[in-house]
């Protein structure tokens, strides 16, 4: 068994992180966590070169969490600002570092372009510790006296060169200006052209360069696999691969997980599902690893969940599949898990389910590999269902062939024929037949359609021009009104389930497109609990916790309607 701190001890991260990071299932630091969180950890202003989803955030979030830890109970205002380009990012990077953090009573808040301004002044003035922001809106709540940067000990850049070509340099001038000169200063890139460094040299003081060189595509591997990407939002993800593999019907595959927690529990849907599924993560001894790779090769198991250092010097010739139950964070690690099939002159599947704000590491990954990846739609229940047919149908032609060939066969069973038919129809014995092979050929019982995902092609850009107008014109302009429509959602479970306000925000913000932040007034009572979040957002919360365990225990949820007397 993996002690706790067997990957990321060495690196100098406290216990609490640690303990973290293994709750969450992280095994071993990339490159660039190797690399820079010993650096900043000694407080050295640092620039890195590293491309999304290489695991910055994680190296640069890790050491803001352990330099603030001592000072997290006393602090008025926000102690670290992380400036992204998108919104995207800046949900991505909070929730990340609200995951990291929690445990040792970090707050964080996004604040971006497109929000209700109202929901991002509440969050500040409730006080938190650290701001992941747009520069446009950065701009806008320093100038509204909501967004105090006096106390400021780490300022991050993440993704410079993409703030730049959307216009941002004046901005990021502006507030590293205002910050205290006292800091720590960490700008990250993906290139390094030269005004990148104009601001290195301009606001960084003796930075230590930190550069991961991308890996190149493996040429000869990837047009050997059909490549697909399904998005769908978290909720729907079991349900979705579920459906997937239903009609892909493969012979054996691997389906990659992020966090050992994530293996676990997706293997055990799986097999709920009627799938022979094996889990195989880092807390395996190599007896159990043995053991799971003997089932997959001899066809006992059907599917394998891993995570990718599980999956390291695996060689497995039976695969067809791969599944990327998330995107996976750097995109070298896509080229090489899509390797693993398409082997010897074989034809195989890459098969990706991708959450909307994952659309950003897709592209990565296209860049990369040079490969557009093909988008498809969840297939239908009515597609699912005629698929089902086609295989009754061909199971039976089959087996009528084959009796044809072997008149003993169909002579040892006339006389069954013959006794069911002198009490029954000839038709209701021939339905009866089918039914049960369409059964053991795993009928249709699920009537849930699964909604594509995928963002409206201009939401993206119409958020982020709104930023970038916003910060061109440091002029007057509109307000953006301070109010949002608030919905409630019943849970059945309460203080006699030992149900805490924590347990519903996890479950939540783990289940749904909400943010941890998103989240309004919990009331916990005995036997129920009732949760404030966006009122759009309630019916999405509703099947979330409808579908997931609760403190380990099933719960139903409602839309919450108080009733006045």
């Amino acid at each position: 068994m993996n002690a706790p701190d067997e990957g990321f001890g060495p690196l100098g991260l406290g216990a609490t992180l640690l303990a973290s990071l293994h709750a969450l299932g992280y095994e071993e630091p990339t490159p660039i966590q190797r690399e820079a969180i010993p650096v900043l950890l000694a407080g050295h202003d640092v620039v890195g070169r590293a491309a999304t989803g290489t695991g910055k955030t994680a190296a640069f979030a890790l050491p803001i969490l352990q330099r603030l830890a001592d000072d997290l109970d006393t602090a008025r205002e926000p102690l670290a600002l992380v400036l992204v380009p998108t919104r995207e990012l800046a949900m991505q990077v909070s929730e990340a570092i609200y995951k990291y953090g929690h445990a040792s009573g970090c707050t964080v808040v996004p604040v971006y372009g497109g929000q209700h301004i109202g929901r991002q002044l509440d969050a500040l003035r409730r006080g938190v510790h650290v701001v992941v922001a747009t520069p446009g809106r950065a701009i806008d709540h320093v100038r509204r006296g909501s967004l105090a940067l006096g106390s400021i000990r780490t300022v991050v850049l993440d993704e410079a060169d993409e703030m730049l070509d959307m216009g941002f340099a004046e901005d990021i001038d502006t507030l590293l200006e205002a910050v205290p000169v006292e800091r720590q200063t960490v700008l990250f890139s993906a290139t390094m052209p030269p005004r990148i460094d104009a601001i290195a040299r301009r606001h960084l003081r003796d930075p230590v360069r930190v550069s991961i060189e991308p890996a190149h595509a493996t040429t000869g591997v990837a047009p050997l696999v059909r490549q697909r990407v399904y998005v769908v939002r978290r909720n729907h993800k079991a349900a979705a691969l579920g459906r997937i593999l239903d009609v892909e019907t493969p012979a054996a595959t691997i389906v990659f997980c992020r966090t050992r927690s994530e293996v676990d529990q997706l293997a055990e849907t799986l097999n709920g599902r009627g799938y022979r599924a094996e889990a195989l993560h880092g807390g395996m001894d190599q007896e159990q690893r043995d053991r799971v790779m003997g089932r997959l090769r001899s066809g006992t198991a059907e599917l394998l969940v891993a995570t990718d250092v599980a999956a390291r010097g695996l060689d497995v010739d039976v695969l067809t599949h791969v599944v990327n139950y998330d995107v996976p964070s750097a995109p070298e690690a896509y080229v090489h898990r899509i390797g693993r099939v398409g082997r010897a002159g074989r034809d195989g599947v890459a098969i990706t389910l991708a959450e909307p704000r994952e659309l950003r590491l897709l592209a990565n990954i296209e860049r990369l590999t040079k490969q557009k990846i093909g988008a498809e739609q969840v297939p239908t229940v009515a597609e699912l269902r005629a698929r089902q047919d086609d295989r009754t149908v061909a199971t039976i032609s089959a087996a009528i062939v084959e009796d044809g060939e072997r008149d003993s066969s169909r002579a040892a069973l006339r006389p069954l024929l013959d006794r069911l038919t002198a009490e029954h129809d000839l038709g209701d014995v021939a339905l009866a037949a089918i039914r049960l092979v369409h059964e053991a050929n795993g009928a249709l019982d699920d009537e849930i359609e699964i909604p594509d995902a995928t963002p409206r092609p201009d939401a993206r850009s119409r958020d982020d021009r709104g930023d970038r107008k916003r910060a061109a014109s440091p002029g007057p302009r509109r307000e953006l009104s301070a109010t949002t429509t608030t919905g409630r959602v019943h849970v059945s479970a309460g203080k006699s389930s030992k149900v805490r306000p924590q347990d519903l925000v996890g479950a939540i913000a783990n289940e749904t497109r909400l943010t941890g932040r998103q989240i309004g007034a919990i009331r916990v009572a005995d036997h129920y609990s009732v949760v404030e979040v966006p009122d759009d957002a309630v019916d999405e919360v509703v099947a979330a916790l409808s579908s997931t365990l609760l403190r380990g225990k099933k719960v139903s949820a409602r839309r919450f309607v108080e009733h006045h007397h």
